[in-house]
């Protein structure tokens, strides 16, 4: 069975109606993203940082997966399907796809500042005092500015077992994740889904669909289906 790797980004959550910090200007509530999106921000602030991240978890359960999430479903018909998502949402969880590498951690999920192999699920809020068996103070499961992105090894990994490639509502300018592009193996296609083109070299593998991902990627999963 062929591969089928995809990247997804902000832009497919988006189209579900989820905030993006780039869409807002990157502030909320006046403060820039890294006071709410870093090691630093947490240091000086954490009951803000906790309130920014606990409104986030509760829009989340307002939205539901749509069209591009379902439809990237439906390939695994016919492909083995690996989502890398840049997104901490559980939006392609909820629509059922069955192998998604979270980039940048996860929303529904808190971890301890002291011990990050502690992660359990968290569905409601976190608050100041709420503490891991170690005593350590909870956090977000959140790849946030200026740590390491763990799992990148792996999305690698994946990157190079691909037949096919597909770039979903990314802008391809944040690092490391942008770079896997340039681990596709050469043979393979590379589909980007964007309203707006990314700043990408034209390659003779690489095809642009200028479409939403609630458009364009059932469009492209038809006709990965129709030629299995």
């Amino acid at each position: 069975m062929k591969r089928v790797v995809v990247l997804t980004g902000a832009g497919i959550s988006a189209e579900s109606g989820l905030k993006t910090f780039r869409g807002a200007g990157g502030l909320w509530e006046g403060h820039p993203v890294q006071e709410v999106a870093s090691p630093q921000g947490f240091a000086a602030n954490p009951s803000m940082v906790l309130r920014f991240y606990n409104e986030r978890r509760a829009q989340l359960k307002e939205v539901e997966p749509n069209d591009g999430h379902l439809a990237l479903v439906e390939l695994e018909k016919a492909y083995q399907v690996d989502i890398i998502t840049q997104n901490v949402d559980n939006l392609h969880e909820r629509a059922g796809s069955s192998h998604i590498l979270h980039l940048h951690g996860e929303l529904t999920k808190a971890r301890s500042v002291t011990d990050e192999s502690y992660v359990v699920e968290c569905e409601g809020d976190i608050e100041m005092g709420d503490t891991a068996p170690d005593g350590g103070q909870m956090r977000p499961h959140i790849v946030w500015f200026g740590e390491a992105v763990p799992m990148i090894e792996k999305a690698v990994e994946i990157t190079l077992q691909a037949d096919f490639f597909i770039v979903v509502g990314t802008s391809l300018v944040v690092y490391p994740a942008a770079g896997l592009v340039d681990f596709v193996p050469q043979h393979s296609p590379i589909f980007i889904v964007d309203p707006h083109k990314p700043p990408i070299q034209p390659q003779p593998n690489l095809e642009f669909i200028v479409e939403s991902a609630t458009v364009g990627v059932p469009q492209l999963v038809q006709r990965l289906l129709e030629e299995a």
